[in-house]
């Protein structure tokens, strides 16, 4: 049975094939982690059809509890590529057949299958479900939800959602380098939008005929809750948030999303399933509609006074801070970082080709924006190749994306690594879509 759920499993990540029962399409980026195959260009996508079957290849050590003994193939951490200056090639090393004997794994206790079960990929688990009736009904199984708890998180993934010209949600995950398609035939049929995602959960928005109507979904189990109506139902800048350690959420209504007209913070408890009035934001001119939540605090730019204004979540209470803009900033984002970092993402420059774009970190004790890296132009150039093009940046735990939304592009910066990576494979995927980082949880 193991031997069947570990081809089954390796299967999927080289040849690509269409999930069987979940409806999930997977596609593999060629010329990354263990394929024989060798590397493409950083912006390639294909479909594998025809590469060799995959084998298995588990670490040795001292006790080695498989017959064969090969040496692991090291693969980056974080499943993130360093463009260089020549194309990264792969050795094309075949790897044996691992033969496994029945009469040990066949008896396994359900306990340690169950815990082998919770590291696997989450996509990769509806791969193996029809290997028997157990596996088959695992995502029901309270000991499987509680081992997946305790699991690390898979890594980062990369949520885009699609309106043209169907509604579409696909997940790349980073360490598989492989594209996910989400049926999304389990929500209802509204007009949506990306709000954003938090521990798992994700938030959409959107009009039930001409109700403004707010949902939280966990793609993956394909559940979703629909909110109640805000005291003040009507199209919001809305965040949400989710706090890893328990399975409780809140989601935070700002102030207008086309900032007009001037309503009360209002604030969404999974465990009250109400919403709460709060004090109202002063009168300020907000820079745009983009907000940053870090260390229980969400953030906005403000232009008239220059600074920020701060919610406070556990007070409920409004607050500034006069931190000055970089000079000759063009258009600038709150990215969130781990703890209680906070990030200024932008470009600068007067002309297009004097233009470049840098990135800041916030300090708290002099409340200043102080720079931290600039963009190499030989990305900045192949991200944004005219002066006025449109661009997003979002970020996750010191881990920073920037995608165009014309070109299809995407570029990862990691703070603490200080390495700068294409995203291969996005073109089509990115191009005219919402986009926001991921991570990929059954437990919620």
């Amino acid at each position: 049975m193991l031997r069947t759920a570990v081809r089954a499993q390796t299967s999927v990540v080289i040849e690509g094939n269409a999930a069987m029962d979940a409806g999930f399409e997977t596609r593999t980026i060629h010329g990354f982690g263990e394929s024989i195959i060798p590397s493409l260009s950083p912006t390639s996508l294909s479909i594998d059809e025809s590469s060799p079957t995959f084998r298995p290849n588990f670490p040795t050590g001292s006790r080695n509890t498989s017959p064969s003994r090969q040496k692991a193939i090291k693969t980056k951490p974080r499943g993130l590529d360093e463009e260089t200056k020549t194309l990264t090639s792969f050795p094309k090393t075949l790897i044996s057949e691992i033969q496994l004997d029945d009469s040990i794994w066949s008896h396994l206790p359900e306990d340690l299958q169950t815990e082998i079960l919770a590291r696997v990929p989450p996509f990769l688990l509806f791969k193996l479900r029809p290997v028997c009736k157990r596996w088959n009904s695992i995502l029901q199984d309270l000991s499987f939800i509680l081992a997946h708890s305790r699991v690390s998180p898979h890594g980062p993934c990369l949520l885009t959602f699609c309106r043209n010209p169907n509604f579409q949600l696909s997940v790349l995950s980073l360490p598989l380098k492989t594209w996910f398609k989400i049926p999304s035939s389990f929500l209802p049929d509204w007009a949506f939008w990306l709000v954003g995602s938090s521990g798992g959960l994700v938030c959409l928005t959107g009009f039930d005929g001409l109700i403004f109507k707010t949902l939280i979904c966990n793609p993956l189990s394909k559940t979703y809750r629909i909110l109640p109506n805000m005291h003040h139902n009507q199209q919001r800048q809305l965040i949400l948030v989710k706090n890893k350690t328990n399975p409780n959420f809140r989601v935070i209504a700002a102030s207008d999303i086309c900032g007009d007209k001037t309503v009360p913070t209002e604030v969404y408890d999974s465990r009250t399933d109400k919403w709460t009035v709060h004090q109202t934001m002063p009168q300020v001119s907000l820079c745009s509609s983009k907000m940053a939540f870090c260390d229980s605090r969400l953030y906005l730019e403000t232009l008239n006074p220059i600074g920020l204004m701060v919610y406070r979540v556990e007070t409920g209470q409004w607050g500034y801070i006069p931190a000055k803009f970089p000079r000759s900033l063009l258009d600038g984002y709150l990215v969130p970082g781990a703890q209680k970092r906070l990030f200024l993402v932008g470009r600068i420059g007067l002309y297009s080709t004097l233009q470049s774009m840098k990135i800041w970190e916030l300090d708290h004790v002099k409340n200043l924006w102080v720079e931290i890296t600039r963009m190499p132009p030989k990305y900045f150039r192949a991200l944004l190749r005219l002066s006025a093009e449109r661009f997003e940046c979002f970020g996750q735990d010191n881990l920073i994306c920037f995608t165009s939304w014309n070109q299809g592009k995407g570029l990862l910066y990691d703070v603490d690594r200080k390495i700068w990576s294409w995203i291969a494979g996005c073109a089509i995927q990115l191009c005219n879509s919402q986009v926001c980082f991921y991570e990929p949880r059954f437990d919620v």
